[in-house]
């Protein structure tokens, strides 16, 4: 057994040789100059040639006494044989980067109420993991073009599947939760289901993608005086007992938590809401991004244990 598998890491070993050697005739254009190159004679350059040809049973050179020429097998050959060896180079720069420290600058987009609440103390405890890498971070919540803007790495939070064009991994899960204040609910009529939301206050974020239409139990359309684009802004209105929620976990769980605002039809049907890390697609992500990424899940399944 262990004979068969070495001799298959031998053949396939012999094949690579032979693909870098075709790739490095190709753009040399002589046995002569590839055989200076890489120290071996002209003639073993030729049957490693050969061989290769042997083995996929085609014509991939015109040989002459002057010059040789790609047929049109070759010329496609030549063009997937540059994929994979730019491949396998880029798997050999990430193992070599992961063996050094990673360093430099990481641009970050997030939005503006996950990077003052959950985010800040995340990123605080990567720098501590990571003091060689430099985070310049953007809080917003408009949509904007990663790449466009330079950014590495960027935050959504939905509760669709993402259609886009760049990486995404998904970090970790949050609610919604419907909040007003003890007083706002003194002075307001009572609110036992979801179609009771209609006769109230309901606040609108700008950015949510529903509109006016919370998505609790079957939808329930709803209207208000304040329309905002921060859910922190947001929160202090409903702190203040002007009108209603509809609120991510991570925005109003501490205010819950100390009877600030009250959690209304708790056991309503909700969407989830998850949190993506996006980054654009490329053969080769650097380390710095990786170890971030990384981390970044560690450090939410660890706040966020899911069920």
């Amino acid at each position: 057994m262990f004979i068969t598998v070495d001799r298959g890491i031998k053949i396939a070993m012999d094949k690579l040789r032979a693909i870098r050697l075709f790739v490095r005739l190709a753009d040399v254009g002589s046995f002569t100059k590839v055989a200076e190159q890489v120290g071996a004679s002209k003639s073993m350059i030729s049957k490693e040639i050969r061989r290769l040809e042997d083995e996929l049973g085609v014509r991939l050179l015109h040989r002459s006494t002057r010059n040789i020429q790609l047929t049109h097998v070759g010329e496609g050959y030549l063009q997937r044989a540059r994929e994979i060896l730019s491949r396998l180079e880029d798997a050999d720069h990430f193992v070599q980067q992961l063996q050094q420290k990673p360093r430099g600058k990481l641009k970050i987009n997030a939005p503006m109420a996950l990077g003052i609440t959950d985010l800040a103390e995340m990123f605080a405890d990567f720098m501590q993991a990571y003091p060689d890498i430099e985070l310049d971070i953007h809080l917003g919540d408009e949509s904007i073009d990663l790449v466009e803007q330079g950014f590495d790495l960027g935050f959504r939070a939905s509760s669709e599947p993402f259609d886009s064009s760049y990486v995404g991994r998904a970090l970790t899960e949050f609610n919604y939760r419907i909040c007003a204040s003890p007083e706002y609910l003194e002075h307001n009529p009572p609110i036992e289901s979801a179609s009771d939301l209609q006769q109230h206050n309901c606040f609108v974020y700008s950015y949510f993608k529903g509109k006016n239409t919370w998505p609790v139990e079957e939808g329930v359309a709803i209207q208000g005086q304040l329309k905002v684009n921060s859910t922190i802004f947001m929160m202090a209105a409903i702190r203040s007992g002007r009108g209603i929620g509809f609120i991510p976990d991570f925005v109003c769980n501490s205010a819950i938590s100390r009877g600030e605002v009250i959690e209304i039809l708790p056991n309503a049907s909700k969407p989830r809401l998850t949190l993506y890390a996006l980054y654009p697609a490329r053969h080769f992500v650097p380390t710095k991004l990786v170890q971030c990424i990384d981390f970044l899940q560690q450090w939410f399944a660890a706040k966020y244990p899911q069920p």
